[in-house]
């Protein structure tokens, strides 16, 4: 059987700030105690409940009627899909979903459920009210989906004893329990495990102000002194991202650090990611490359992705599943039936002139 990962959720209580090494003694990219530090930064960063949870707020008014409604009743939550684009908080969700029933959270992933097995074994270990996280549940195989719809249904599981001719069905009871799924990809869950979720959530990209409150809250987690009009800056980049916001302020953090006195004005939040490599509107170094070689090496387009993958030297899949979705929500980048068109935004991106009759042009 294969491995599972089995785990209780606890929330640290709070996060010393971190004291500055007065020479390098250690290698910190080999050091396990300075990778053991790193791992308790994120999980500091997380918030504990669903009043400290920044963003979502539909997501979170509509959690908390359905986890206040179960607890006052004294029954066991419906299941939840969270569902969205990576980074805006499934997980955390998920562990403060356990928090709040004053329950243990078990957390494994669709890809490590190869077997029903596999799926077994974890039920099996459940306790009365545990939630039990599956990320990227859209990958779960098939036999242990298919175990999965009783177990969510009737909190039974059926577990097959021998093989061939005498193989034998036994019955087991598990007890209640919600299962809180995760998926960056709801549209390949298949119908019969999306209908078995009691409630679903939409997970949105952040707005500026949101994020700006997220890099405050780290900041001041992190002991790291930050100026308002810097933390906007970072928000700004961010993609619209939580975890991509966390990202970079940890990354300023070291240009402080190293190129200052650790405080973080907007002069230092705007050097830190001019060396990073983060324009003003969020895009690195790889999805300018896909948008200099769309207008300037194709004109515009349009332009197949395999194309534009083998212009800037990259996979196809990259292109698609890392660039093109923030290329084409910043207006950048249209698909069409034809290949991929860059907007009159993306001329105007590069410092270049839209022709006439690019797409969007009408706009600026």
């Amino acid at each position: 059987m294969s491995d599972i990962e089995k785990t209780e959720f606890s929330v640290p209580d709070g996060l010393a700030p971190a004291h500055k090494p007065a020479g390098i003694e250690r290698n910190a990219d080999v050091d396990a105690s300075a990778l053991a530090g790193e791992q308790e930064v994120e999980r500091a960063l997380r918030p504990k409940s669903l009043q400290e949870f920044i963003g979502q707020p539909k997501v979170r008014e509509q959690l908390s009627l359905v986890l206040t409604g179960a607890k006052n009743r004294g029954v066991t939550p419906d299941h939840v899909l969270l569902s969205g684009p990576p980074g805006l908080g499934k997980t955390t969700m998920a562990m403060i979903i356990a928090q709040e029933l004053g329950t243990s959270l078990r957390m494994t992933s669709g890809p490590a459920l190869e077997r029903a097995g596999d799926l077994a074994a974890m039920l099996s270990n459940l306790m009365e009210g545990d939630v039990l996280f599956i990320d990227e549940i859209h990958r779960i195989a098939r036999p242990a989906e298919e175990m999965l719809y009783m177990a969510m249904e009737d909190f039974r599981i059926d577990v097959i004893v021998g093989k061939g001719p005498g193989a034998t069905s036994i019955p087991l009871d598990i007890p209640p329990f919600t299962l809180v799924g995760a998926t960056t990809r709801a549209g390949m869950l298949t119908g019969p495990l999306r209908d078995r979720f009691g409630f679903t959530a939409q997970m949105e990209f952040y707005g500026t102000e949101d994020l700006t409150r997220v890099i405050t809250r780290a900041a001041r987690i992190l002991d790291v002194d930050i100026d308002d009009d810097a933390a906007v800056e970072i928000g700004s980049r961010s993609r619209g991202t939580p975890r991509i916001a966390n990202r970079l302020l940890r990354r300023v953090r070291d240009y402080a650090d190293v190129m200052g006195n650790g405080h973080i004005d907007l002069q230092a939040a705007q050097g830190a990611l001019e060396v990073f490599d983060v324009d003003e509107r969020g895009l690195d170094r790889l999805d300018r490359e896909v948008l200099h070689a769309l207008v300037v090496g194709h004109g515009g387009g349009p332009v197949g992705v395999n194309t534009l993958a083998v212009a800037v030297g990259e996979e196809p899949s990259t292109v698609e599943e890392v660039c093109e979705p923030y290329l084409v929500r910043a207006g950048m980048v249209a698909r069409t039936g034809r290949g991929r068109v860059a907007t009159a935004s993306a001329w105007q991106h590069l410092g270049l002139t839209p022709p006439e009759g690019t797409i969007g042009q009408g706009l600026f």
